[in-house]
């Protein structure tokens, strides 16, 4: 070190590609921003013993593995003129779910099923479903005013719906279901686990938080537990592939909160001897490694059937002249 020079902290570079924002998103000048969630860190270790958990050497992988995931876009902004003068804003919006089956067995991958689907979400009470062409966009009537700024999160719950769908209709007995994102209200699904890639919230305090910063790649977290709304069991592995920064390549995975605790950790070593395989690569995907390979390839495929964005507001403009909007 150059004489009279203080020593300064340590620089990383976080390997995703800056358009995707952070694996580890932070709040405006600090860490991400601390959660005000109760949390139980003692379900599987005590918090004085927290330490990496590697793999029991007598877990294996599962023979069958689903993944799901949903896309959504938004088509076109919307306004309906009410008959009193009053006008409400609205979303076209088009999105898709679908499963990946994955035979660990076989070594194999493919398709179990899609759905897509198109909605208009509004709060205008005088609001109609909108067809436009072929296509006919279902009302979801929102509450409140619809401020427009709001709408987009309005599609989460029917995308949600439309994912547990297809989730349903793909399962095998014995197979182990990934959700891409948090559980939500799919936390009725057996033997499933979200899969959230992206950490926006701080659980856990500093000690704890180090034994997580700590873990090298191939182990995780001792379980904890959240009282969140909607609060269930988590914990944090390390992917392959993922040195440098203190987050880097570290994913949350969450079980559900009916689940006895025995049930949670079993669901927790079986994600850490199955979760690696799947880990994309940085010269593959922007996302290395938390980007699951078959989710990234299920984010195309859907991509794709969710139609062509332009032909789609051209066919909403036509619709909405007719209405003399």
């Amino acid at each position: 070190m150059t004489a009279g020079l203080a020593a300064g902290p340590r620089v990383f570079v976080d390997a995703w590609d800056p358009a995707y924002g952070a694996s580890f998103e932070a709040a405006a000048g600090g860490p991400a921003a601390p959660s005000s969630a109760q949390v139980d860190p003692d379900v599987e270790l005590p918090a004085a013993a927290w330490r990496p958990v590697p793999a029991p050497s007598g877990v294996r992988a599962p023979d069958l593995v689903l993944l799901v995931d949903g896309v959504r876009r938004i088509d076109a902004s919307v306004w309906t003129a009410e008959p009193d003068g009053a006008s409400y804003a609205g979303l076209a919006a088009s999105y898709a779910a679908g499963v990946v089956r994955c035979d660990l067995a076989r070594g194999a991958a493919e398709l179990a099923g899609t759905q897509v689907a198109r909605g208009l979400f509004t709060a205008s009470p005088s609001a109609q479903d909108l067809v436009a062409g072929q296509i006919r966009y279902a009302l979801h009537r929102v509450d409140g005013t619809g401020e427009l700024s709001k709408l987009p999160a309005a599609v989460q719950g029917p995308l949600t719906a439309l994912e547990v769908e297809v989730s349903n209709a793909a399962r095998d007995d014995g197979d182990l279901l990934v959700v891409d994102g948090p559980l939500r209200s799919r936390r009725q699904l057996p033997r499933t686990i979200g899969y959230v890639k992206t950490q926006h919230s701080q659980y856990l305090d500093a000690r704890l938080a180090a034994v997580v910063t700590g873990l090298a790649a191939g182990q995780r977290s001792p379980v904890f537990r959240l009282g969140t709304a909607w609060g269930g069991y988590s914990w944090y592995l390390r992917l392959p592939g993922s040195a440098g920064a203190p987050w880097a390549g570290v994913v949350r995975v969450e079980c559900s909160a009916e689940l006895a605790p025995d049930e949670a950790i079993e669901l927790a070593h079986l994600s850490l001897v199955t979760l690696p395989r799947f880990a994309s690569t940085p010269y593959k995907d922007p996302r290395a490694p938390q980007n699951l390979i078959p989710i990234a390839g299920l984010e195309r495929r859907l991509r794709g059937r969710l139609g062509d964005a332009r032909l789609l507001h051209r066919a909403l403009t036509a619709a909405a002249a007719r209405t003399g909007g």
